[in-house]
């Protein structure tokens, strides 16, 4: 198997990934980064990102990050196709295998992965992407005010996406396939008593209808086994998010459902000299402007790793 030796492996691209790379570039260590399956991450189906700072008139997803890798690559940094499919991380230095053939040795390691939103696998679906279903009303909400929009989910991230879109739209229906809802008792309130928002209880999407972008969706009732169909022009996926971290599977510390632990105010994990940033690391904001800034804090963390490790005795 062919091997190389690195300073800093970055696993992953997107926001993270790029701009840990700008970052550990600029300090002179020569980053080498492999974009993963999806190169540029869940931006790249993105249509128009309007609220990352600096893009005054918004820019397209796609175009957002080939201008950070090329500014990755500005600095040196070595971008590469491919995906890391092993890690061994319990002696240094650290090992990843590209693509079950290449064996690469890394003093540190970058995580940025990131996260993959669960959808509800209907083909129509899939045909409305950025035509009217997202996966993110934060990101997306502002291109649906003064329409009606529906929110799938019965969780707290339903509840908080139908809470946010009412400040937006004139009507927000709630999609629970269940008589009872999952989020927190405080979440709960704020929906039940939000005159925008109108629960579907024991209700399941069979389809979103439109042309070429959303204009309705038709539902089933489990309970009753009525059919019907709404007006609506946007359709948002909140049943959760799997973050793409399983290679990591008993080498990291993650929590129940796949999200790497940090030390507090860092991006330390448990192994020493591997450090995780963005949506792998992020179930709260998952947002481009915040994966951005924890590959900054990842990067400069690896940084004075290094530079202790140069001032460790050699026999340490």
């Amino acid at each position: 198997m062919t091997q190389e030796k690195v300073k800093v492996l970055i696993i992953g691209s997107g926001p993270a990934g790029y701009t840990a790379a700008i970052y550990a570039a600029r300090a002179g260590i020569k980053p080498v980064l492999y974009t993963g399956a999806q190169p540029g991450g869940q931006l790249t189906i993105t249509g128009d990102v309007e609220n990352f700072p600096g893009y005054p008139k918004g820019i397209d997803g796609p175009q957002m990050m080939m201008d950070l890798q090329a500014q990755a690559e500005r600095f040196e940094t070595s971008v590469r196709h491919g995906v890391v499919t092993k890690v061994d991380f319990s002696e240094w230095p650290l090992k990843a295998i590209v693509d079950d053939t290449y064996e690469i040795e890394a003093e540190a390691v970058i995580v940025a992965t990131g996260a993959t939103a669960k959808y509800l696998g209907l083909p129509s679906e899939q045909k409305f992407v950025n035509k009217g279903v997202s996966a993110c009303a934060v990101c997306d909400g502002f291109f649906y005010r003064g329409m009606d929009v529906a929110v799938v989910g019965a969780g707290d991230a339903a509840a908080e996406e139908a809470t946010y879109l009412s400040k937006l739209c004139p009507k927000v229906y709630l999609i629970i396939r269940r008589d009872e809802m999952r989020a927190s008792k405080i979440m709960q309130a704020r929906v039940l008593k939000n005159p925008k928002i109108e629960i579907l209880w024991n209700s399941e999407t069979e389809e979103i209808l439109g042309g070429n972008e959303v204009e309705g969706m038709r539902l089933y009732n489990n309970k009753t086994g009525e059919r019907k169909e709404i007006s609506i022009r946007g359709f948002f996926v909140a049943i959760g998010h799997k973050p793409n971290t399983d290679i990591f599977k008993d080498q990291l510390t993650m929590d129940e459902t796949g999200y790497i632990k940090v030390k507090p105010g860092t991006t330390h994990t448990n192994v020493e000299g591997v450090f995780a940033v963005g949506d792998a690391a992020d179930k709260v904001y998952r947002q481009a402007v915040t994966a951005a800034g924890t590959g900054c804090m990842g990067a400069l963390d690896a940084e004075r790793f290094l530079a202790a490790r140069e001032l460790e005795p050699a026999n340490s």
